[in-house]
């Protein structure tokens, strides 16, 4: 995958339009959904993705929902029926329910029998569902198992009742990935996680104050904010089973370097990450991690790289739960049309990284 330089950021509405258009004319099922186009001449409004000839620009307007789109005087096009249900929609109610099939199931069901109740065939059921959550059926069972089994560690006798309540038919399996899981030995986590200590400090940098914490596999935490207080609190939401202790002067030292990157992401970050999430988290921040300093790519372009290429909103959803800010850049992810989205560290500082990257990218 190849990412442009990164451009300056256009005024979201006129860029919008623009990249509405764009969809519009190459019939981009993506964006079903997320807007419809009116036709002045004809009287009638569309998805992105309608088959019908193409209208002249002059004579279309865009809308954001098609009960907006009939208030302006617009009737359905027959052909693409925007009033009613997508295809897309369609299927991501019946990968809901086959979602909710897997969490109420006693043992793990069988991908034929959840392509039996969905009404597909066994590679059509599998290639949806990924479309849709951007994992298979599989890792998404694996990834409610490993949500079962926190809950069973909090309440059952032993460890080992606790996987198997939580639906693992093997406990190797399950000890194989638990750190990545977890954060820690399934004991420890059972203990509330009193061996799991955090180590943090706090400094200022040219985006105003922030926290840095590690654990014992490395930089776990780059948070930005305004109050020290607010940060600490933020990093106990974070890991609430941790016992947080301030850094010493050895630590300092790792702050130092994380500040320094901050200033200059090009200078790279020689140091370990503690990198916890999941599957399909871990994909996406992959890919995140492989985007040059100085470029972007969109949610689209990065759930087209991990080869699904419906899961932009989910890809947009991994991108909010990263927590080691900048390490994993998930500033560099802007929407298809140019414009910025949401940012853990407030959209301003997401501007601000983007023009830092690109003015040293321009000066090399």
């Amino acid at each position: 995958m190849s990412y442009a330089t990164a451009q300056p950021i256009k005024s979201p509405a006129r860029a919008s339009d623009d990249a509405r258009w764009e969809a519009v004319m190459a019939r981009d099922a993506t964006f079903n959904g997320d807007f419809y186009f009116s036709v002045a001449t004809t009287g009638i409004y569309c998805r992105p993705s309608c088959p019908a000839r193409r209208p002249k620009r002059e004579h279309v307007r865009f809308h954001e929902s098609a009960k907006e789109a009939e208030a302006a005087g617009f009737r359905p096009c027959k052909r693409c029926k925007p009033d009613q249900p997508s295809l897309f929609q369609l299927n991501a109610g019946k990968v809901a329910e086959a979602c909710r099939l897997i969490e109420t199931a006693e043992d793990e069901p069988k991908l034929d029998q959840l392509a039996r109740e969905a009404g597909m065939s066994r590679y059509h059921f599998h290639r949806i569902f990924k479309s849709v959550l951007g994992v298979t059926p599989k890792a998404y069972a694996t990834a409610h198992r490993h949500k079962r089994v926190r809950v069973e560690l909090g309440r059952a006798a032993t460890v080992t009742e606790a996987i198997y309540d939580a639906g693992f038919n093997s406990g190797g399996r399950f000890y194989a990935t638990a750190s990545e899981v977890l954060g820690m030995t399934p004991s420890e986590f059972r203990s509330g996680g009193a061996a799991a200590d955090i180590k943090y400090a706090m400094g200022k940098c040219s985006l105003g104050a922030i926290l840095i914490a590690a654990s014992g596999k490395g930089v776990c935490a780059i948070l930005f904010g305004g109050r020290h207080d607010a940060l600490r609190r933020d990093l106990q939401k974070l890991f609430p089973p941790a016992k947080l202790i301030a850094g010493d002067k050895n630590f300092e030292q790792l702050v130092t370097k994380v500040i320094a990157f901050v200033e200059n992401p090009k200078a790279g970050l020689d140091l370990p990450l503690d990198i916890r999430g999941t599957a399909f988290q871990h994909r996406v921040w992959e890919v995140l991690r492989r985007i040059p300093a100085g470029s972007t790519a969109s949610y689209t372009e990065i759930a087209q790289a991990i080869g699904a290429p419906g899961s932009a909103r989910a890809v947009a959803r991994a991108c909010a739960s990263n927590r080691i800010a900048v390490a994993i850049p998930c500033h560099r992810v802007i929407r298809s049309d140019g414009s910025l989205s949401g940012y853990a560290g407030g959209v301003s500082r997401k501007r601000a990284l983007l023009a830092r990257e690109r003015a040293r990218a321009e000066e090399d």
